[in-house]
């Protein structure tokens, strides 16, 4: 499908449907924070939803993908299981990681989902590594997800150049949603384009309106291609914004350069707003928006009432799953 010359409506409102559903649990998740029905601190991808989703529409399950310390959105979008994620943001022995991981440490490798750390940048080299032991002959690639924050870190600067010296098959996304936790990108760097650091190592790069999902799929598709044809390195920059504070379920409109302005400006330029009229002005069918929504939400209600009668781990786990036995 030529993603902007032939419409497909089923296909946009299926990547609205997943934008959608993902933006429901991450607010599902933040009120119940804000209840203290859990105690794991989380990330939220609200108002960066369109990234993971577009990427996501040109993987395959036994690519690798690798998240960081915000990656709700990316693992529901690779297709991890939702109950599993609120099973695990609960603490339950039902979670993608046993209940034992919460908000930042999940995984779906049975999607690709390989993972995600709290750790700023420090899945971007184990994402080259995943990549540079992919056989040559064989179709797969490495993806990792970071924010602007991780190109101020050694290892991410080591992990380009790493990269691009041994053609290493992994698609670098970084987005950028100008904040490292409470400071703006203005008060850390002389420049808000990270892909200048790609440029430097020889890496081939793009940089994307990250909340207009059309031009995200144009590029991840051409990107993606490129990777896998080609076996060699791709970085993509994603501008986008953070809606939410860098944890917790508050705006934090005291924090940063401009962010009273900046908050209210990026609202304007939701994806899940722009995507609605996307599909609307190129469609001329009746879209019953609401039952969508309802239909969604009534859906996510149901997974938490059943994560929440499941088990917590018992104590004679609490060393499982921490030491290797190699016998």
């Amino acid at each position: 499908m030529k993603i902007n010359e032939n419409f497909d409506l089923s296909f946009f409102l299926e990547k609205y449907e997943k934008m959608y559903f993902i933006r429901k649990i991450e607010l599902s998740i933040g009120n119940r924070f804000n209840k203290k029905q859990f105690k794991t601190p989380i990330h939220l991808t609200i108002g960066q939803e369109a990234i993971a989703i577009a990427i996501s529409s040109f993987l395959n399950k036994d690519d690798y993908i690798f998240g960081n310390h915000r990656s709700h959105g990316h693992y529901l979008a690779s297709g991890g299981s939702p109950q599993n994620l609120i099973s695990e943001i609960l603490g339950k022995e039902s979670g993608c990681s046993g209940g034992k991981g919460g908000s930042m440490h999940i995984t779906a490798p049975e999607t690709g989902f390989m993972g995600s750390m709290p750790i700023v940048a420090g899945t971007i080299p184990i994402a080259v590594g995943a990549g540079l032991s992919i056989p040559r002959e064989l179709n797969q690639i490495s993806v990792v997800y970071f924010g602007d924050g991780a190109s101020e870190e050694g290892v991410f600067h080591e992990s380009l150049n790493f990269a691009s010296k041994f053609q290493v098959p992994i698609l670098f996304v970084c987005e950028n949603n100008f904040f490292s936790s409470h400071l703006h990108i203005d008060e850390r760097q002389n420049s808000k384009v990270i892909s200048r650091f790609a440029e430097s190592h020889g890496i081939l790069h793009s940089n994307v309106e990250g909340n207009d999902l059309p031009s995200l799929l144009e590029v991840a598709k051409k990107a993606i291609l490129y990777v896998r044809s080609q076996k060699k390195p791709y970085f993509i920059e994603a501008l986008t914004y953070r809606i939410f504070s860098h944890v917790g379920f508050e705006e934090d409109l005291d924090v940063g350069l401009n962010r009273v302005v900046d908050v209210a400006s990026w609202k304007m330029k939701d994806p899940l707003i722009l995507l609605k009229k996307y599909i609307q002005n190129n469609s001329s069918k009746e879209i019953d928006w609401t039952a969508i929504h309802e239909q969604i939400e009534k859906r996510i209600e149901k997974m938490w009432e059943i994560s929440e009668s499941d088990s917590f781990p018992h104590a004679s786990a609490l060393s499982d799953g921490v030491f290797w036995n190699s016998a």
